[in-house]
């Protein structure tokens, strides 16, 4: 099994399937700290992430939004005072794609190298 981190998002058509329930199963163990939620009928991943200061939250939100950017799938993004709160689900299917663990799966890696970098300049 590859980790999901190694992975790249495909280009989502209105067409492309969502993950089954068994996929799910699969896929949910490599992003332990991710809920599934229900927003207006439609699964997302939802995690919130914690830091010590805006600037840190601030600079953790513009990473991910170029990583986002690079893959071509974009998450909901909430930048408050040491916090950021990201959603991730794909718009085309109104549900969840690999896509999506795939993204959750790079914000947890970021989120580690930013904690460590934050670790290291105390």
């Amino acid at each position: 099994m590859t980790t999901l981190t190694g992975e790249m998002c495909v280009a989502c058509r209105r067409d492309s399937p969502r993950v089954t329930d068994a996929e799910m199963a699969e896929l949910k163990p490599q992003i332990p700290d991710w809920r599934i939620t229900d927003t207006d009928g439609i699964p997302r991943l939802e995690r919130s992430f914690k830091f010590k200061s805006f600037s840190d939250a601030l600079q953790f939100t513009t990473s991910l939004g170029r990583q986002a950017d690079s893959e071509g799938h974009h998450p909901r993004i909430t930048l408050e005072w040491g916090r950021v709160g990201v959603d991730w689900w794909t718009h085309k299917i109104r549900g969840l794609h690999r896509n999506d663990f795939i993204m959750a799966a790079k914000t947890d890696a970021m989120y580690a190298a930013a904690s460590e970098n934050a670790d290291q300049s105390d």
